[in-house]
């Protein structure tokens, strides 16, 4: 019998990730079960997306084609006593996080939104705050199902087909269409974290407290990026864990597994240029290590993990310029001098950092998997005319140290620097060569940095 393809709807608009830069023009479909996937790839250069909270081009395709998974969310099959999770590739941290907390059960890993999807989860192998505890998300995955260039689908875990399901974690979604996972969930008494706020006055007392408090799960820390001199790596320094039943105060224990709200905070349009400024920034900043170092003892997940969630749109904070977020890691061997060297050097960019994240990382994993043991630093950078020659300069310093940059978030790496920076890409290229020879999946940054087969 021959088989019969349902065509998605396919229309072309303007699409970017998260930091609204770069922007493209792609032909977008919203793909409703594996029938329409296969019907897309059939045209080539397609690169499936999720949310959209990648920040740069890792799922814009100009001019070509990428297929929008949302409409594949819902739960397929839940192991309650092994706590493992089948769902479909569309389904968010939100969808499971309400359906499945006040069962007792949260993600595993958590980054810094809930607004992402199992498919992009993998395809960046997203890490948070106890990354020096848990890893990254493919130690949460016990394996997928994935459409091929050829329009066979297969499993992969780590005894089926490897080295497809190691690639994938960090492979920026370049080996195909994930359509389902089978995912750990960790039970959990409350909803709740018990955390410990740390102000450090510079960069040396930052790290002291890093490692004093490392048998924390989590552990995450705000910099402030304008501060110089005696000051250069001040902040404070947020540690916690999962709280249980009995630590919990009695008015908390009325509700311990509850479940945030939908936010009614937005952003309702984007903000003018000017109003991101040093001297407005300095203000900000004075007000988030006001906030960062006065935190209640016990607090709910949604603030603990996803704070900037509890805003919506808040990305058009940073205007129609848009914004950059760059994070690389170093290693920890001379890491205090680097992390001064590049502390420096922001601070007297003229660049106006904004928010910021600082964290000691764990081993790492995967071949195109971002993290390694060390320090790493995300900040945000609104586009300027002068930002790709400073983020050139930063480059330079990372990779001198034996650092890299995380490509989920990357918009303005060099194909010369990514190779540099991750030398096993070469084991990867082997991987999609074949699987993919003739770069049936394709995106942006897969041209930018030469993540494709050669012909």
């Amino acid at each position: 019998m021959q088989r019969l393809i349902i065509m998605a709807t396919k229309h072309q608009q303007t699409i970017a990730g998260w930091g609204n830069f770069p922007t493209s023009k792609s032909f977008v479909s919203f793909p409703r079960n594996a029938e329409e996937w296969i019907s897309q790839i059939s045209e080539k250069n397609f690169i499936a997306r999720g949310l959209g909270r990648s920040y740069g081009d890792q799922a814009t395709n100009q001019n070509k084609n990428i297929g929008i998974s949302t409409a594949m969310h819902c739960f397929l099959a839940w192991d309650e006593a092994a706590g493992i999770l089948e769902c479909e590739s569309g389904t968010s941290l939100d969808e499971i996080i309400t359906h499945f907390a006040p069962r007792g059960w949260l993600p595993m890993i958590c980054p810094g939104t809930k607004f992402v999807t199992i498919g992009g989860a993998i395809a960046n192998d997203i890490h948070g705050k106890a990354h020096h505890a848990d890893g990254s998300f493919i130690n949460c995955v016990v394996s997928f199902t994935i459409l091929l260039a050829d329009g066979n689908i297969i499993t992969a875990s780590r005894t089926e087909n490897p080295d497809l399901f190691a690639a994938n974690f960090g492979g920026l979604g370049l080996l195909g269409v994930i359509l389902t996972a089978k995912i750990k969930l960790r039970k959990v008494e409350t909803t709740y974290f018990r955390q410990k706020s740390v102000k450090v006055n510079n960069l040396t007392e930052m790290l002291e407290a890093v490692e004093k408090y490392q048998n924390y799960n989590y552990s995450v820390a705000w910099i402030d990026p304008l501060a110089k001199g005696k000051k250069l790596g001040s902040g404070v320094l947020t540690v916690g864990n999962s709280a249980t039943f009995e630590e919990l105060p009695e008015k908390l224990k009325r509700e311990p597994l509850r479940v945030h709200q939908l936010s009614k905070l937005t952003v309702p349009f984007f903000l003018p240029a000017f109003v991101l400024n040093n001297f407005t920034v300095r203000i900000l900043n004075r007000l988030i290590a006001f906030v960062q170092n006065s935190p209640k003892e016990f607090v709910h997940y949604e603030k603990f993990f996803f704070p900037l969630d509890m805003i919506n749109h808040w990305n058009r904070g940073y205007g129609k310029r848009g914004f950059i977020q760059y994070q690389f890691v170093i290693p920890e061997e001379n890491g205090s001098a680097i992390l001064v060297q590049i502390l420096e050097m922001i601070a007297s960019s003229g660049c106006t950092p904004f928010l910021n994240v600082f964290k000691k990382m764990g081993d790492g994993q995967g071949i195109l998997s971002f993290p390694f043991k060390g320090y790493t630093l995300a900040i945000d950078f609104p586009v300027t005319k002068h930002l790709g020659a400073f983020t050139k300069q930063l480059d330079e310093v990372v990779l001198k140290a034996g650092g890299r940059l995380y490509l989920g978030k990357d918009a303005m790496l060099n194909k010369e620097m990514f190779h540099q920076m991750y030398p096993r890409y070469t084991d990867w290229l082997v991987v999609k060569k074949k699987y993919d020879p003739t770069n049936t999946f394709s995106s942006d940054i897969s041209r930018r940095l030469g993540l494709e087969s050669e012909a």
